[in-house]
């Protein structure tokens, strides 16, 4: 990746994922972004989560919002229904962070 990594997104991805709840939801709706992209599954509604990690709603509508804020998902509404997926370009900016040539392409904070 030739371009510099903007310090203070990846500052706000990290945050968001540094509360457990929010991680656990976001590595579940990754899970899923898998299948979807097997064509399995079309996105990942908020109730599965809900029930396959048995947390209340309130508690995964709080978390979830805090992901979209900080650009890690986006969310769909579909009737009642909240569908999330995983927004692929902060995706790819994680795992870049990562990647070993990424070093020291941080751009400054102002």
């Amino acid at each position: 990746m030739n371009q510099r990594i903007d310090a203070k997104m990846m500052a706000k991805a990290f945050k968001a994922l540094s509360n457990p709840n929010r991680l656990i939801i976001y590595v579940e709706i990754l899970k899923r972004h898998q299948a979807e992209l097997n064509q399995q599954c079309d996105g990942c509604l908020i109730a599965d989560v809900m029930s396959s990690l048995q947390i209340r709603a309130p508690t995964v509508s709080h978390h979830v919002k805090e992901l979209v804020n900080a650009d890690l998902i986006e969310v769909e509404r579909q009737g009642k229904f909240v569908n999330c997926h995983i927004n692929d370009e902060m995706l790819d900016l994680l795992q870049n962070f990562f990647a070993p040539e990424s070093s020291g392409k941080l751009a400054a904070v102002n």
